[in-house]
């Protein structure tokens, strides 16, 4: 069975150094950069390997792309290989926050065409409590065999935003903190405000306890969201394109498939002055 979601550790653990899962420890802090793998290096799942957001999992910065660029697919596929990842491998994330940054390796994956690919429900927690082995040795496998294929999620950029601003059809939901997209606070880029015409989804608020609500409660939600609109109409946002991963599993979840991901989000949008902002709560 493959599994394109979500997983528990119960299933994870029934899999334990199965050669055809790999398990990737995705753990990372927006203020500690070097936070994730220290933990990493303290106890991890046994047999998994540590992907770090900044370099493992995004491109070069150029001042004018965002804080998390996405990465050539070349060099998503080099990185699969090095942990032995082929095309018939279940692969598997997770992390210590309600899966915010395991959501961007799920997405990676589907970009470079690999459908199985999952998220440990409630991350490095939910394995401790069930008693999951744990390790702290760097795993060694043969060298994978993965070759990408045609993408299973897309991405727009912010002249396509742009283009769409004000249209009814389209929908950008903004996956930070309130107070973020209200432009009341803003701990980490230079603007504060959103897109306007953007609608607020607290990423968090597809969590109860830590783990993702069932698909009747998300469907629920997000239909009110999106209020008759396609998913296919839904542009995912949020600070730089990691953490709105996490809506746009969340659909998937809950039978939504086919949204779209503004991959540079807020922070390529501020970069360019031309850009308009909003500010408040409402969009």
């Amino acid at each position: 069975m493959n599994h394109s979601t979500l997983v528990d550790a119960r299933q994870l653990a029934a899999h334990a150094n199965a050669t055809d899962w790999c398990v990737v420890d995705c753990r990372h802090d927006l203020f500690d950069y070097a936070l994730g793998r220290r933990e990493y290096d303290a106890g991890h799942i046994d047999g998994a390997f540590f992907a770090d957001i900044e370099n493992d999992l995004s491109g070069p910065k150029t001042g004018k792309n965002g804080r998390h660029p996405l990465p050539t697919r070349e060099k998503l596929v080099d990185l699969f290989r090095t942990w032995g990842v082929t095309n018939q491998t279940q692969l598997i994330a997770y992390d210590a926050q309600g899966g915010q940054f395991a959501v961007r390796l799920w997405w990676l994956a589907r970009w470079l065409g690999h459908a199985s690919v999952a998220l440990l429900d409630g991350g490095w927690q939910a394995w401790v409590a069930a008693q999951g082995a744990v390790s702290r040795a760097t795993p060694m496998r043969p060298r994978g065999s993965f070759e990408a294929r045609a993408p299973l999620v897309e991405y727009v950029d912010a002249a396509f935003v742009r283009d769409h601003l004000g249209d009814p059809r389209t929908i950008v939901l903004d996956a930070r903190a309130l107070e973020r997209y209200a432009g009341e606070q803003e701990p980490i880029d230079p603007v504060a405000g959103h897109i306007p015409g953007a609608v607020n989804r607290f990423w968090q608020a597809n969590l109860t306890d830590g783990r993702f609500k069932s698909p009747t409660e998300l469907r629920a939600e997000f239909d009110t969201l999106l209020a008759g609109r396609n998913p296919a109409d839904v542009i995912h946002q949020c600070g730089s394109g990691v953490t709105s991963c996490h809506n746009l599993l969340a659909m998937e979840i809950a039978g939504l498939p086919g949204t779209r991901l503004y991959a540079g989000s807020w922070s390529e949008w501020i970069a360019n002055p031309a850009n308009p902002v909003a500010r408040g709560r409402t969009p």
